[in-house]
């Protein structure tokens, strides 16, 4: 049908089939673009139900349907006989989580704590008021709705480490199960059980990825087609937790999967603001939250509550309820339910990010018809650089010293194309990054392509803490990482500097014009051009996280004085609370933490059943 909108658009006038053909396209896209992330994707909200009910008792309470929470609430419900409740601060995912190339855009949006640390004197001064900018997911799938989706597990010794501290039951052999009952395709439609969808991610940049190949080979660094025991070192493209274009946390494939359930039941919007003991403060009774921001509610504890609601959130949520240091309790007016302490041993994979210039004046730049094509292979195929995020899924583990089987730096890289200020500017607000530095950068991608380079320390030296800001649950936390207050995290970073730079001397870096961009630094200026002062100074100004925050409510036996929660995850001193989340990790893995927490949501389901079934 000939539509008057279309014709009066167009000067030359159309008799009928050529409008028909562009309303079909036009109405083609839109309902594309509305099936990114239709409502009945994610799981209903019980919130109207339980208003109208009033207070209500769970067998069991999970807070928090981030990567954790989603796998906890998933495998719980599967038992019929237990009534299960998850509380998740935030709502329904955006049409930019499902898309993989979006993932920077959701920084700084509603969907993102955007939380902010405490200024320091050695880490983020190129970031917006020299602060580290943490993104944490405020939504259904948590942070994993707004990660990099790579999935790797770590290494045998990252475990092996945390069973050496005194947590039985925690080395390489013991979780490795966890791992695969995590990815292994269970169920069916009548019967859904949720797992983790592994898949490789499409090559949109190959130029790129075989400079990156070739110039590692040419330094002796392998490449491998599959990170496993015995292959710990060596470039590889990991796969992704996603499927079809679109990205799938575990609040998708676990939760959503599942959330027809008749004994689970979602409430999104919902702030947890207490957790509510009884008087000897060996149980929790309640938990008290606040539903869109104005209702106020309670819900009741019949056997546990399971607390995941991330390495921020967690220890904050514990130290509001009175379990935490108690002097830093005490200057708040606190009262104290149990001495712990809960916010220290604060781990984050601190990175600094390098930039190359790739092919100046010989890139063939990004247009608008690139742009277009790209969007419609994406709505209507599912597929195209949008289906991807460039050469993110492309990682490297070396040792910078050679003196042992396991990596101390880990790299990523994520490529902008000649002419994509778009791009540019969100990954570098993504960032953070002042205004002053990512005008150089903006320049140089007029005539060339830009390659990020990640620098991450696997196994930092360095802890921070997290603190409450005062008692009341509105305010973010203080979060003080503590980057660099060991040195050698420092001298760790330059010598992977070290490395790129050796790169930038093989035959394909050279057959792609490799070279570094050095953004204009005053302080840095004094020092010769890539001399150690001057990296060290580089470092200083554009240090940041990956987003790999853990360790603060830390696993460890209750003899040792730094336990918080029991290697069987209970909080110490509390019959009926558990965490599990990557809050609980004694150390974290040199590796993205994303798939450790699912495992460590996976291996804490077991204890519940094992404690309460029967």
């Amino acid at each position: 049908m000939s539509s008057p909108l279309l014709s009066a658009q167009c000067a030359a006038q159309s008799i009928g089939p050529v409008n028909t053909m562009v309303s079909t396209l036009i109405q083609a896209l839109l309902a594309a673009h509305c099936a990114i992330s239709p409502p009945d994707l994610w799981p209903p909200d019980y919130a109207d139900q339980l208003l109208r009910k009033g207070e209500d008792t769970y067998d069991f309470v999970v807070i928090g349907a981030g990567s954790a929470g989603s796998v906890i609430a998933s495998r719980l419900s599967e038992n019929p006989n237990w009534k299960v409740l998850v509380l998740e601060a935030g709502g329904d995912p955006p049409q930019e989580s499902e898309v993989p190339s979006t993932l920077f855009a959701l920084e700084h949006s509603k969907v993102d704590w955007n939380y902010l640390t405490e200024y320091s004197e050695k880490s983020c001064w190129g970031l917006v008021d020299r602060r580290c900018y943490w993104p944490r997911g405020k939504m259904i799938g948590g942070t994993g709705g707004m990660n990099g989706m790579l999935y790797i597990r770590g290494h045998r010794g990252d475990y092996d480490d945390w069973v050496q501290a005194g947590n039985t039951g925690w080395g390489w052999d013991d979780v490795v199960p966890y791992f695969e009952r995590s990815v292994r395709p269970v169920g069916n439609g009548t019967h859904p059980q949720g797992y983790v969808t592994l898949n490789a991610f499409p090559v949109n940049d190959a130029d790129v990825e075989n400079m990156v190949y070739g110039g590692t080979a040419e330094l002796g660094i392998p490449r491998v087609r599959e990170f496993t025991e015995g292959s710990e070192m060596g470039y590889s493209n990991l796969p992704g937790t996603f499927q079809n274009g679109r990205r799938i946390s575990t609040g998708k494939g676990h939760l959503a999967k599942v959330s027809q359930r008749p004994n689970l039941q979602v409430i999104k919007n919902a702030l947890v603001t207490n957790l509510n003991f009884d008087d000897s403060g060996e149980n929790v009774r309640s938990v008290s939250f606040i539903v869109r921001n104005k209702h106020k509610m309670r819900v009741n504890i019949g056997k546990e509550l399971v607390l995941s609601a991330g390495a921020i959130d967690s220890p904050k949520l514990l130290m509001l309820s009175g379990v935490g240091p108690a002097v830093h309790l005490k200057q708040l007016n606190i009262p104290v339910v149990h001495d712990l302490p809960v916010g220290n041993n604060l781990y984050d994979h601190v990175q600094v990010v390098t930039f190359l210039k790739l092919n100046e004046h010989l890139a063939r730049p990004l247009t608008p018809l690139d742009s277009l094509d790209n969007i419609y292979n994406y709505l209507i195929h599912q597929n195209g650089p949008l289906a991807s995020h460039g050469t993110a899924s492309l990682v490297g583990f070396i040792n910078t010293l050679k003196n042992g089987p396991y990596p101390d730096i880990e790299y990523h890289h994520f490529t902008l194309r000649r002419g994509d200020f778009d791009g540019l500017e969100t990954f570098l607000t993504g960032l953070n990054v002042k205004e002053e530095f990512k005008a150089h950068i903006r320049r140089v991608i007029e005539t060339a392509d830009v390659l990020g380079i990640f620098n991450v320390l696997s196994n930092p030296k360095s802890t921070g803490n997290i603190r409450l800001r005062s008692a009341d649950y509105r305010d973010p936390p203080k979060l003080t990482p503590n980057y660099f207050s060991d040195r050698e995290d420092e001298a760790t970073l330059l010598r992977a500097i070290r490395f790129q730079e050796q790169l930038l001397n093989t035959a394909a870096y050279k057959a792609m014009n490799a070279s570094l961009i050095l953004p204009l630094i005053a302080e840095c200026s004094v020092f010769e051009l890539q001399s150690d002062d001057y990296w060290r100074c580089y470092i200083k100004y554009f240090s940041c996280t990956t987003y790999h925050q853990a360790g603060s409510v830390k696993m460890a036996p209750e003899t040792d004085q730094t336990s918080c929660v029991n290697p069987r995850l209970r909080l110490r001193g509390v019959g009926n609370l558990r965490v599990a989340d990557a809050s609980i990790m004694p150390k974290i893995p040199s590796a993205n933490t994303n798939a450790a927490t699912i495992m460590i949501a996976e291996k804490a389901v077991d204890f519940i059943r094992e404690d309460w079934q029967g």
